[in-house]
């Protein structure tokens, strides 16, 4: 079967978005964030992976959605960029699903100048947003993470 890949569906205020499970290392219960001074507004802290430092993003602001505290049911999504690896604050992460081809509306169509999105996908049970994490953070935001990031 000719799939355009496996993705990982999780929630956002009741919204589904996705991103390509080849990105994603691991699913973790949400943990406290270290502020992580002079970072960019999107970036919430930073998390201790197995020793390896990981900025958070806080998803809701690229979505402007409202802002909540951390839960204990919240999930972080620890995914790699081309650059680093980030952990992802999410609502909740429902599981993986195949996606083909043919399912997929090109988020150019669409939305032409949001570039952090690959598409949109018509799965059985609704429609999921498809995500680009390699061009998730703007130039600015990724310069100003890199900088804050070699401070710590």
């Amino acid at each position: 079967m000719n799939l355009w890949g496996q993705m990982v569906v999780f929630t956002l205020d009741g919204r589904r978005y996705a991103l390509r499970l080849s990105a994603v290392q691991r699913i973790v219960y949400a943990v406290d964030v270290t502020a992580l001074p002079s970072a960019p507004e999107i970036v919430l802290g930073v998390i201790n992976i197995e020793g390896s430092i990981v900025p958070v993003i806080n998803i809701r602001k690229r979505f402007s959605l409202p802002d909540k505290e951390i839960g204990l049911n919240d999930h972080l999504i620890i995914a790699t960029t081309a650059k680093r690896p980030v952990a992802l604050l999410t609502d909740s992460v429902s599981g993986v699903v195949d996606v083909s081809p043919d399912a997929v509306v090109s988020s150019s169509s669409i939305l032409p100048r949001v570039d952090y999105m690959q598409g949109i996908a018509k799965l059985p049970d609704g429609m999921v947003i498809i995500h680009d994490l390699d061009t998730f953070l703007s130039l600015e935001e990724d310069r100003a993470l890199d900088k804050a990031m070699s401070q710590v």
